[in-house]
């Protein structure tokens, strides 16, 4: 995606554009995995931490990133696939190498639909997976 495709998605959901907010948005959309607030910090290593976490807290309520819950017991941040809002639709299997702490994204494997009690309504699901991943099965 080119910077200006990022800016106009930013525009389209009612977030003006700053330097920071394309950063944060960017480093997301652009990794294969999901972030923790640690990584981007890394990442993003002339935008402070707080700075950081502000912007997350704005693109997910404004349905740009989704935040999920990564088997270490930290929060993980990606951006949301398509140009709509998030959805339970667009949720997809997460996987957690527990001897490497890598989370890995499984977009082909959707999140099956759970029917849910009368008067419950479900706006989010996340939907880990604990194991190893293929280089620390291999490793013994």
């Amino acid at each position: 995606m080119k910077a200006e495709d990022y800016s106009r998605h930013l525009e389209e959901r009612g977030v003006k554009p700053t330097a920071t907010r394309l950063l944060v948005y960017r480093a997301l959309a652009e990794h294969s995995h999901p972030m923790s607030l640690r990584e981007l910090d890394d990442v993003l290593d002339t935008v402070d931490r707080s700075t950081i976490f502000r912007t997350l807290t704005l693109l997910l309520e404004h349905h740009l990133v989704h935040a999920i819950e990564g088997g270490a017991g930290m929060a993980l941040y990606e951006a949301c696939g398509g140009h709509d809002d998030c959805s339970l639709d667009d949720q997809h299997v997460h996987f957690f190498c527990t001897r490497c702490q890598r989370t890995f994204c499984f977009r082909s494997l959707h999140v099956p639909q759970l029917p849910m009690p009368e008067g419950f309504q479900a706006t989010a699901v996340n939907f880990l997976v604990k194991g190893l991943c293929p280089d620390c099965a291999t490793k013994g």
